[in-house]
């Protein structure tokens, strides 16, 4: 059966045009003359019976149909775009597709993965940032790495380390003290990091306090963000040191208080089932695991 879906060539146009309100604009961007992009659109409405643009005689206003229409189709022919870049730069190249939490993969992951494109330089890694879980079917992710407790359906665990995150600060908020207790901390505004909501309630509750403001606090979805809030004297934040060793060891950030939240989640390499047999994902797998061991040794 005939797909109901409109030429490429008037999709681009359309895309081009609503982009910048302007079928001028839009044929000097693609090389075209205007006359054929406006046959283009026009072919475009007549397909889906729906008007995109209005037109008069200061220039092309989009409908509200065309606004809805040309972020959709913005999206997609991206989408299109970042397929084809990939496949060009593959050429048969071996590829892994790599979901990875973000400050993780930044702070720690690419520092050490010169390491591996020196042993294995036929294999490309190639990261993209994913904080949550998802379905492997849907995307085109050859394995992920990611903080819980690896009950991810259908796919094969490999833990990395846990977290053991310790209140740090700048140097300002500790007021010439070296270190401060739980109490002085529960004064301090409390940076929250969104993916673990409940991190401050479980530090306090480890030492047995509870402490009323311990959810309330601005949020920020990851440990770079915290980081910077930090640094900024903008409260105390709950990180991995492992995530902010150059501040600490710049002095940027300090340690407040040396007790660390543990937890029974952790940081795994997740590969689906499906790919757990591929050579270039199981000499990853090794190499990151032997990589993972090696600094939960020394510290």
């Amino acid at each position: 059966m005939r797909r109901k879906i409109p030429s490429t060539a008037a999709l681009v146009c359309f895309e081009a045009a609503a982009r910048h309100e302007s079928f001028t604009k839009a044929a000097q961007e693609l090389a075209l003359t205007q006359g054929a992009v406006c046959r283009q659109i026009a072919g475009l409405e007549a397909f889906l019976n729906v008007e995109l643009f209005r037109r008069s005689r200061r220039g092309v206003k989009l409908t509200e149909a065309g606004l809805s229409y040309s972020r959709q189709v913005a999206a997609q022919l991206d989408a299109v775009e970042r397929d084809t870049l990939s496949v060009m730069r593959q050429q048969g190249a071996n590829v892994i597709e790599l979901a990875v939490v973000p400050t993780f993969g930044t702070q720690w992951l690419l520092p050490r993965l010169k390491d591996f494109q020196q042993r294995h330089p036929e294999v490309t890694v190639n990261l993209t940032n994913r904080t949550r879980p998802f379905l492997f079917a849907d995307t085109a992710f050859d394995a992920a790495i990611y903080f819980g407790d690896a009950d991810w359906s259908g796919t094969q665990s490999h833990r990395l380390m846990g977290e053991n995150p310790v209140p740090v600060c700048s140097p300002t908020l500790l007021g010439g003290q070296s270190l401060l207790d739980a109490q002085r901390i529960a004064q301090l505004p409390l940076l929250q990091q969104s993916t673990r909501p409940y991190a401050w309630r479980q530090w306090f509750g480890s030492g047995g306090m509870a402490v009323e403001r311990d959810m309330t606090g601005p949020r920020y979805e990851l440990f770079s963000m915290l980081a910077q809030a930090a640094m900024h004297e903008m409260g105390i934040a709950l990180i991995p040191p492992f995530l902010i060793q150059r501040e600490l060891e710049e002095g940027r950030l300090v340690v407040a208080n040396r007790h660390a939240l543990s937890s029974d989640k952790a940081y795994y390499l997740m590969i689906p089932e499906r790919k757990v047999e591929s050579a270039s994902l199981r000499a990853f797998r090794d190499w990151l695991v032997s990589q993972a061991q090696a600094y939960t040794s020394r510290v």
